[in-house]
């Protein structure tokens, strides 16, 4: 199922706002010449900058509108004056003076019906929300104005007829929706002061209607994009972070959530999907419920008359369960009843955003190497096909957090030296390193060195190669002894692998004995018949496969920075 999502990207909202504009304005002119009503004469547009633009068509204006029988409000589009109205729009002739003498005035047919004021109050609503700005952003790192401009195109392109609410109150694609975004604490979102209109009952005036509509509008756009990621940037929170997550268009996420049979389990989707932030979730809901948290994170409100048009509040913007191998410490639950509840919480919430960082479609079969557990898995589905000890990068020298398809394996490999450990570590010793086997030469000026295929090469007997810009990879080693100890992080950034040759056979699709066959000899690459996708992760909370809440120590100290930036803004 689509997402209708999008990789973050900066948006012009000055064209976006001003074509936004131009559509409110358009649905206010159809509806004003509807009533008889004679719209000023504008400026040309091809003489309007998007500035003068917005300005021409929102500017508020304070002359009343007058129509006979009929007063009608048209906001911040109030135009023209009651003297002018009334000059354009001459009193009608009684209707029994229009009738033949032989025909009643009963049977004349009535003037048409006055046209529906909704549409142009929820025009007049929306052209507030547009040009809104008062410095709160709920959507963290998000592009809150292009969102809004959003908002007003989507109900442009219906005629400015309401979704969520109708003059009965609440539809129920709105209760749905409302009862939804109640429930965002329980996925560790905070929408702020998100005002939702509660028992409401009709006959609703069009004002108060278009009120609701825009409140409940704005909280589906905030929802799906803080639920799928728009809070915060990975790269401010550390270089090492290469992921981008697929934050959810806006425009199209009110779109997909207005057309489902379910919207409240369509807004639900924006969440991710994968079993380990599932199973964060249900480790949020067992705190919250020890310390009687009430989940409510959202306000609703007991009218529409109440409920502002936006959210108020500036806002910012768990791994598989497998269980551990080697002597990594894991928390007991006598240890973690007496774990400080609100830290144990922040790192839960803390992993349950950096889930949203992950591709959604992370594959069927798939490798993932888990950072702070020092831990690498193959998994099909849900299922672990094998997991084994791994050595990461040193806190100086950490693994890069990204995705990546591995492609081939190289058996029996040989080593380039990276120029950062050719530097740092081989030149002072070019001699020593010369004596172990160690290829030194220059090549346009630059030394290379190479170690090549052996007993002793660095990379062992196999290298796993999934071609990316930090030139990391997993690897086999000769250093076996790392893999007893507890604390892993001992490698330049690649993946040092405990059980190399399992992880080939099953990347390869060959037997023992085939691969067995091929140690030795000269370099070789194999390609995979299946290319696998990579996905090395930090998780440092998760949830074991007999539902334990499992936490490992924050060796790069992401976690921290994650939670830490999430209680600033105020979204713990």
């Amino acid at each position: 199922m689509s997402l209708g999502v999008r990789k973050r990207r900066p948006a012009p909202f000055q064209s976006a706002v001003a074509w936004a504009a131009l559509a409110v304005a358009s649905g206010w002119a159809l509806a004003a010449e509807a009533q008889g009503l004679r719209p000023p004469d504008p400026p040309p547009f091809s003489a309007l900058t998007p500035n003068a633009l917005i300005e021409t068509v929102f500017a508020p204006r304070t002359a009343a509108v007058s129509v006979p029988g009929q007063a009608v409000d048209l906001g911040p589009f109030q135009v023209l004056a009651d003297a002018d109205a009334a000059a354009a729009t001459p009193s009608p002739p009684e209707a029994a003076s229009l009738a033949p003498p032989s025909v009643e005035p009963s049977a004349i047919p009535s003037a048409a019906a006055p046209p529906d004021p909704v549409p142009t109050a929820l025009a007049a609503a929306l052209a507030q929300l547009i040009v809104r700005d008062d410095g709160a952003n709920p959507l963290g790192s998000g592009d809150w104005r292009a969102a809004r401009a959003a908002i007003g195109a989507f109900y442009a392109d219906r005629g400015f007829q309401p979704v969520w609410v109708d003059a009965d109150g609440l539809t129920p694609a709105g209760r749905a929706v409302a009862a939804q975004v109640a429930r965002a604490p329980e996925d560790g979102l905070q929408l702020g002061k998100v005002a939702l209109p509660r028992g409401l009952a009709g006959p609703l005036d069009p004002d108060a209607l278009a009120r609701a509509e825009v409140a409940i509008a704005a909280a589906v756009v905030v929802y799906a994009e803080q639920a799928s990621g728009s809070r915060l940037s990975p790269a401010r929170i550390s270089p090492i972070l290469s992921t981008a997550p697929d934050v959810a268009d806006p425009g199209a996420a009110l779109a997909a959530t207005a057309a489902a049979p379910d919207p409240g389990a369509r807004l639900a989707d924006f969440n991710p999907p994968q079993k380990g932030y599932r199973g964060l979730r249900e480790a949020l809901a067992r705190i919250d419920e020890a310390q009687g948290r009430s989940g409510a994170g959202v306000e609703l409100s007991g009218s529409a008359a109440d409920a502002p048009a936006v959210p108020d509040d500036p806002l910012m913007g768990a791994a598989s369960g497998r269980r551990a191998r080697g002597r990594v410490a894991v928390a007991s639950a006598a240890e973690g009843s007496r774990r400080a509840p609100a830290r144990e919480r922040a790192a839960i919430l803390a992993n349950m955003e950096m889930w949203r960082w992950e591709p959604r479609d992370m594959g069927e079969r798939r490798i993932e190497v888990n950072i702070p557990d020092y831990s690498v898995a193959v998994m099909d589905g849900d299922a672990v096909v094998m997991s084994t000890r791994v050595v990461v990068g040193k806190p100086d020298t950490p693994t890069p957090v990204f995705s990546n398809v591995m492609r081939y394996v190289l058996i029996n490999p040989s080593w380039q030296v990276p120029d950062s450990i050719i530097k740092k570590e081989i030149l002072p010793r070019l001699d020593h390193f010369a004596r172990l086997g160690y290829e030194v030469k220059t090549v346009g000026g630059r030394v290379v060195v190479r170690q090549p295929p052996g007993q002793g090469n660095a990379l062992g007997r196999f290298a796993f190669m999934f071609p990316n810009d930090h030139s990391v990879y997993l690897h086999d080693t000769p250093s076996r002894a790392l893999f007893d100890e507890d604390m892993r992080a001992l490698s330049h950034g690649c993946v040092r692998v405990e059980d190399p040759q399992r992880l080939a056979e099953i990347v390869l699709e060959w037997p023992e004995a085939r691969v067995e066959a091929a140690i030795g000899r000269a370099e070789r690459t194999v390609f995979l018949p299946r290319p696998l996708p990579v996905h090395i992760e930090y998780f440092t909370a998760f949830v074991d496969a007999d539902g334990t809440l499992e936490q490992r120590p924050d060796v790069y100290g992401l976690t921290q920075r994650v939670a830490s930036t999430l209680s600033a803004a105020g979204q713990d």
